[in-house]
């Protein structure tokens, strides 16, 4: 919208002597209606309509403040600037509390006038206008990147400035720069599945890796462990960085962040990735620490059972022993959460605490069974909202409001992502093939190996074998696992659901933040 179209009310007993500041405004465009008592402006603002309302505080009369209540009666979202000549705190924080929008103290000049209206009417528009251009400078940037040779930490950059710009580019109305974003993304996940199947078994013989899933503990806790800071380590199961970058701005008011990066293990799902958090071990490891659980008919869910345990035995092979193992609580619904937040003033003497909160993934998977998350939550954008409000309610953010007022250090981090399936791959397997849609164990599987990535010998990958054809499958991008038989009511029935197991920078770059009171 145009300057010339916002229609601006200034209330002032001195209005005479405003009229430079008057013609100030009208030669940038904007219309003023003048007014010089509180009862005009309010029987103006009943009458009209504007865009936004300058106050004078000091009128005799109504005075500027009981003014800014009745307009506030009877337009709650107009806009208002407060004009004064009192610079007294306690008089800003009344104002503030009826709602002001701005506030500047007399005398005023004309770029102060014109710079607070701005940011009022049009600050919108401009962050559109500054948005736009940001993003062909940024598209430009990782579209030279795809073309040359890229390390892991060039696609850390990558990631994150698309995932900041998934979080931006939903407050536009542009729909062309949307569609240009997810194009630049998709082409970035294709070379990014490229990547990753041409190093990841490098990187698990230690060359030049990035920090994995088993590197969380020993690169992120132990040294503060070691320092005897008390810390509190929470791992959000399913948690990409789009997500993360919705609730850091309210922790942040908390906390002081600092935010590293690591890779999840493959296949990025919790059974894998999660227990190698807490064990330090890769899956076939796990599988032979505890190989009543990695049968190829076991429970997925079971895998997750010892994390305490293997939490505590990998401390101790790092060389921290306590008297007992450290504490740890896994939140799987609404009620164990508040049960925490009643009783977290009881551990603020451990020297560690774990807790593993699983709302997202539920919510992920429930998304894809439920009529009603579907239509709350369509697309990404969406999702990413829903899980802010989940969070901004939650007995989690509880916790840490909690913990923002002790001395202590708070590590949050994931286990993986999630990307939304558009695409079905054929698998091709017998009837006992595990059944989840982004990666697959079983006997002789086989996949298009331009969609997903084959592996037949699952050490080379750290991966159990159950039998000597014991074969993977993993999905690149946004692809999803479906059989030749009922292909086409299987891949209607997956297309747009969440899923994680497989191969993309949302599933497999993830943020480790580490956070200290701001009091302390």
């Amino acid at each position: 919208m145009k300057a010339e179209s916002w229609n601006v009310l200034w209330v002032d007993d001195e209005i005479d002597h405003l009229k430079s500041l008057i013609l100030f405004l009208e030669s940038r465009g904007y219309k003023v209606t003048p007014a010089t008592n509180g009862d005009d402006g309010v029987a103006l603002v009943r009458e009209n309509d504007y865009d936004l309302v300058l106050l004078d505080e000091m009128m005799p009369g109504k005075d500027g403040l009981t003014t800014l209540e009745e307009i506030k009666e009877i337009k709650p979202n107009l806009p208002v600037i407060m004009v004064t000549k009192s610079e007294e705190e306690m008089l800003m924080e009344q104002a503030i509390g009826k709602k002001i929008d701005d506030y500047l103290t007399k005398p005023v000049n004309p770029s102060q006038i014109l710079s607070a209206s701005k940011r009022l009417l049009e600050a919108k528009r401009i962050r559109e206008s500054h948005l736009a251009r940001e993003y062909v400078t940024g598209f430009a940037t990782i579209a030279r990147k795809l073309l040359g040779p890229l390390s892991w930490k060039d696609w850390i950059d990558i990631h994150l400035e698309l995932s900041r710009m998934d979080v931006e580019i939903e407050e536009t109305r542009d729909v062309g720069l949307r569609q240009s974003h997810r194009g630049q993304k998709k082409e970035s996940n294709l070379e990014f599945g490229r990547y990753v199947a041409r190093n990841y078994p490098r990187w698990l013989q230690d060359e030049d890796r990035p920090p994995l899933s088993i590197d969380v503990v020993k690169t992120f806790l132990l040294p503060l462990l070691r320092e005897r800071q008390q810390v509190f380590f929470i791992v959000i199961d399913c948690m990409r960085l789009d997500q993360w970058l919705m609730v850091e701005p309210i922790l942040a008011e908390y906390f002081n962040l600092k935010v590293d990066y690591y890779y999840s293990i493959l296949p990025t799902a919790t059974p894998y990735a999660r227990n190698a958090i807490f064990s330090g071990l890769f899956p076939d490891e796990c599988a032979r620490l505890h190989p009543e659980l990695w049968k190829p008919s076991s429970d997925d869910a079971s895998r997750n059972r010892y994390e305490r345990q293997n939490l505590a035995r990998q401390l101790r092979l790092l060389g921290l022993q306590y008297k007992d193992d450290p504490k740890y609580v896994k939140i799987l619904d609404a009620a164990e959460g508040e049960n925490l937040a009643k009783k977290i003033s009881n551990y603020m003497q451990e020297p560690l605490f774990s807790i593993v909160v699983n709302f997202l993934d539920i919510l992920s998977h429930g998304r894809s069974e439920s009529e009603i998350l579907q239509e709350i939550a369509p697309d990404e954008a969406a999702f990413r909202s829903l899980m802010r409000s989940w969070f901004v309610h939650s007995s989690l953010f509880e916790v840490l409001q909690y913990l923002s007022e002790h001395d202590c250090t708070v590590i949050i981090t994931t286990d993986h992502g999630s990307v939304l399936g558009t695409q079905g791959t054929i698998a091709h397997g017998r009837r006992d093939t595990s059944t989840n849609l982004r990666y697959k164990y079983g006997d002789n599987l086989n996949c298009n190996q331009k969609e997903s990535v084959l592996i037949k010998d699952p050490k080379e990958y750290h991966l159990p074998s159950y039998r000597i054809s014991t074969t993977y499958i993993i999905a690149r991008e946004d692809f999803y696992f479906v059989y030749p038989t009922s292909y086409h009511e299987y891949e209607r029935q997956y297309r747009n659901s969440f899923q994680h197991g497989g191969i993309s920078l949302d599933e497999m770059i993830l943020p480790v933040v580490t956070m200290k009171s701001k009091k302390f």
